[in-house]
């Protein structure tokens, strides 16, 4: 029997971290655990619970409410991909929308969210043969990992990739707000105090810009195996 690894992703949003992680899991027979959606989905509870207003977090009730939000993914026999699920809803719409994405990164660097969802991501790994991705999969939750991919993009393609992406889900939408959207998030992930994105030193990077999505699965399979076969 093949040995199984930890496989960590990390890079800017709206690379495609999880579709290819999703996909690279699938072609593996791995379990998959999307980290974003993970800090989405406590976005969203702060937002419907109103401990989020104007950019303005009340980080006291959030922090004293953190044992009572419960994530979980199923598998969708339909999308073959795993949905995303808060205290047993279904929200894998919810997270995804523009009002999320505008409020997420405040709450991702809040470092009592952080030591949370990074200790349920570590409990999700221990058994090897996970595919995580983030932006401190590689560096924090799974230092040790065997592959460590790091994704990159031109932010005017992720604003286009990311367009498109909401276009096609029915979503009205402006592109130059997502652009604007993409930018704050790159400037918060990377300045945050606590675990900032930022390339592990044995992390592969991968600029997607340019090539097709074909062509960056082929070479995703091919250096999982390159490490899983040593």
């Amino acid at each position: 029997m093949k040995r199984k690894i930890t496989i960590a992703i990390d890079g800017f949003s709206s690379c495609g971290k999880s579709t290819m992680a999703k996909d690279l899991a699938k072609e593996l027979g791995y379990i998959y655990v999307d980290s974003g959606a993970m800090y989405r989905t406590v976005t969203l509870y702060a937002m419907e619970n109103d401990l989020i207003s104007n950019g303005i977090i009340n980080t006291e009730k959030l922090e004293a409410e953190m044992d009572n939000i419960h994530i979980t993914f199923k598998f969708n026999d339909i999308t073959k991909k795993p949905d995303t699920y808060l205290n047993g809803t279904y929200v894998e719409d919810k997270i995804r929308q523009m009002e999320v994405s505008n409020n997420v990164s405040p709450i991702a660097a809040l470092g009592f969210v952080r030591k949370a969802l990074v200790k349920m991501q570590q409990a999700m790994g221990k058994e090897k043969g996970i595919v995580m991705d983030g932006r401190d999969i590689g560096t924090v939750v799974f230092p040790d990992a065997e592959l460590k991919i790091f994704v990159t993009a031109s932010p005017d393609v992720r604003a286009q990739r990311r367009f498109d992406e909401l276009t096609a889900k029915g979503d009205t939408v402006n592109y130059n707000e997502i652009l604007e959207n993409v930018k704050k998030r790159d400037y918060i992930d990377q300045n945050r105090e606590e675990s900032p994105l930022k390339q592990a030193d044995d992390a592969i990077v991968l600029d997607n810009s340019e090539i097709t999505i074909e062509e960056q699965r082929r070479w995703l399979i091919n250096k999982a195996l390159e490490v899983i076969n040593r």
